[in-house]
């Protein structure tokens, strides 16, 4: 058996319940790594262009990396990706959690879905043997329900971990969430509806067969290292102790808090739901994903008053306070708690939900829409109920819910009447929670990334600023970068910041492993330890230079998939919103142009090696990553 990985990739048929198992040559996990990487590689092979994204065509693909099940932090991850529904261009979402490492202990390194059953199902792997059980029994089940009947039915062991979907994904919900542990999210780009659309309920994994490491002492050293320094790191420490929603007062103060609908930068209720507040309010526990020593994760508990919250669904993240808070007016912390269990018991990606209902106040503050359209429902910022309201809605796809299931820029699309110059969103995926206004480079990765906006997709302006740590400036000078730059600034250097962060940010998508950990800058481990890991657990001599190109192959797989699809330059855009000046606090007057956001665009195609006109991957290009087998994939 190979060190790191299994040497097994499940390919599934929904269509026929039948199945058979690949055996890729070393060469290709060198290659590809894992995660997306693996994933785009069977979707380019496999899938026709123009293929209905909730058709059997469609191709749904799980992925870990190389490093998921060894002992150090931030390796648990899982990426998924398809065609997605909510944006017609590729789709990709990662997740954490115990699923990830079990997925790998149970055999597999990959499981790639096709067509669509029949009924309902799920599928239940255990050390290497596969099942098609019958799903009739928790189709319609909220997601800790489904869990827990799946668990049962096969014989109760608490070590079996469990990916699945509910409601809103059963319904075709554009913004529907894959989750596991009933709280960890494939929150981005829709790809429950894509489960959903396969009849495809759950996925049961189970398993000894624990990755062999090639040097167990450096893996055990990574692990010491990363668990020694996470109270050493002043944002690991942080994220440890508040959150993800640790940053939200230092948003609002730079006026990057997105507030009703991106109207403003800053929300005057910000303190009610920083992570602060959280900790010292209603935080029942601290949760971690396998073997990981940050312990990130937020458990909140209400036990009384109007919002009840069962710690059961997690807690909520910073976009999600954001989207579902301040996007909407909200400064009621307890609500936004409730609405984040809801999203989680029912399936639903908490930015894209967020964003929608904010959308669709904003529509109903300035008459777009009317009491006529919503059964009767107003639709005010700061009205935690109809918020609450929607949520259910949304996921069951009932009433006004119908028609905001398509997400804000499908239902605007639907709508018409003007309401499309309110959407926040970029290729239709609603926006997250940073603005690209108070930190430019964002601007242009939102912009060009391909599966819409993503903040999860390129290192942030403050790293690369005179203000920035000691710990940053060392990390990106290793990468090239001495000369910083103010985070309001888009010109050609912050450009070849942006693309260098993206791929640094691809490559942690390709292993699987997680950006608060690993990065470039200020996460636990830096770019030294990438390479450092991977030899301790796969046993490979690689360079920095090499998971590079890995990355960038990511990159170009997934622009040629949308090229593929019909994408150009022109989709590479923001919405009116963003170049729209803000109201109120330190962004105040402030908006992204589009004549900065063109200029960066073809500096950023030509470090790409892209066509500037269209901004695809030339063929040339192509070859030179050693993609030329793409060229004429399934077109």
């Amino acid at each position: 058996m190979p060190f790191g990985y299994n040497g097994k990739i499940l390919k599934v048929d929904l269509t026929h319940h039948n199945w058979e198992v690949e055996e890729p040559q070393e060469s290709f996990y060198r290659e590809y790594l894992g995660g997306s990487g693996i994933g785009l590689y069977y979707i380019l092979k496999e899938m026709p262009a123009g293929a209905d994204p909730l058709g059997p065509d469609n191709i749904l693909t799980f992925a870990v990396g190389v490093v998921t099940g060894a002992p150090f932090s931030g390796q648990s991850r899982i990426c998924a990706n398809a065609k997605s529904p909510l944006t017609g261009a590729i789709g990709d979402s990662q997740a954490g959690g115990f699923f990830p490492a079990e997925l790998k202990a149970a055999g597999y390194d990959a499981i790639i879905l096709k067509g669509q059953s029949p009924s309902p199902v799920y599928l239940w792997i255990e050390d290497g043997a596969v099942e098609i059980r019958d799903a009739s029994n928790v189709w319609g089940k909220e997601t800790g329900e489904t869990e827990d009947l799946i668990r049962q039915e096969l014989g109760g062991d608490k070590g079996i971990e469990i990916t699945e979907i509910g409601p809103a994904g059963e319904g075709l919900v554009k913004i529907a969430a894959i989750m596991n542990m009933a709280n960890r999210a494939h929150g981005r780009t829709g790809l429950g509806a894509v489960m959903g659309s396969k009849r495809l309920k759950a996925i049961a994994v189970r398993g000894n067969r624990r990755p062999q490491m090639a040097d167990m002492k450096a893996v055990k050293e990574l692990a010491g290292w990363g668990a020694k320094n996470v109270p050493l790191n002043p944002t690991m420490e942080d994220l440890r102790t508040n959150g993800t929603d640790g940053g939200l007062a230092g948003q609002h103060f730079s006026g990057g808090l997105p507030t009703r609908n991106w109207s403003s930068g800053a929300f005057e209720q910000f303190d009610n739901l920083n992570g602060e507040t959280m900790t010292n309010t209603i935080l029942k526990g601290r949760d971690t994903c396998f073997s990981c020593a940050t312990r990130c994760k937020r458990v909140v508990e209400v036990k009384e008053g109007k919002y009840r919250v069962d710690p059961r669904y997690g807690g909520p993240e910073y976009e999600t306070v954001a989207c579902l808070g301040s996007y909407c007016g909200i400064g009621d912390l307890a609500a936004v708690a409730r609405a984040n269990e809801l999203c989680n018991r029912f399936g639903l990606d908490t930015i894209g939900t967020g964003a929608t209902i904010a959308w669709a106040m904003d529509c109903f503050e300035k008459g777009l829409i009317t009491v006529a359209d919503t059964d009767g429902l107003e639709l005010r910022f700061g009205d935690a109920d109809a918020m609450l309201a929607l949520v259910e809605q949304i996921a069951y796809r009932r009433g006004f819910g119908e028609l905001l299931a398509e997400g804000s820029a499908g239902a605007a699309r639907k709508l018409g009447r003007g309401t499309e110059k309110l959407v926040v969103a970029v290729k239709g995926a609603e926006l997250p929670a940073h603005m690209p206004e108070v930190k430019r480079s964002l601007a242009l990765i939102y912009a060009v990334n391909p599966f819409g906006a993503d903040h999860q997709s390129h290192e942030h302006d403050p790293s690369y600023t005179p203000e920035a740590s000691d710990l940053e400036k060392d990390r990106l000078g290793q990468m090239g970068f001495s000369d910083p730059r103010d985070s309001r600034g888009l010109d050609e250097e912050k450009v070849r910041y942006a693309w260098m962060g993206q791929r640094v940010f691809s490559i942690a998508d390709t292993l699987s492993v997680c950006q608060f950990d690993w990065g470039p800058a200020w996460q636990l481990y830096g770019p030294e330890h990438f390479v450092r890991a991977i030899k301790a657990v796969a046993g490979w001599d690689v360079t920095m230079d090499d998971l590079m190109l890995a990355a960038e192959r990511r990159i170009n797989m997934m622009r040629l998939f949308n090229a593929r699809e019909g994408f150009t330059r022109r989709d590479d855009t923001l919405p009116l919103k963003v170049m729209q000046p803000k109201v109120g606090g330190a962004s105040d007057g402030v908006a992204v142009t589009e004549e900065e956001l063109e200029r960066a665009k073809d500096v950023y195609y030509r470090l790409a090696g892209w066509d500037v006109a269209t901004g695809n991957p030339t063929p040339e290009k192509l070859e030179a990553l050693g993609l030329g087998w793409a060229l004429g994939s399934k077109a």
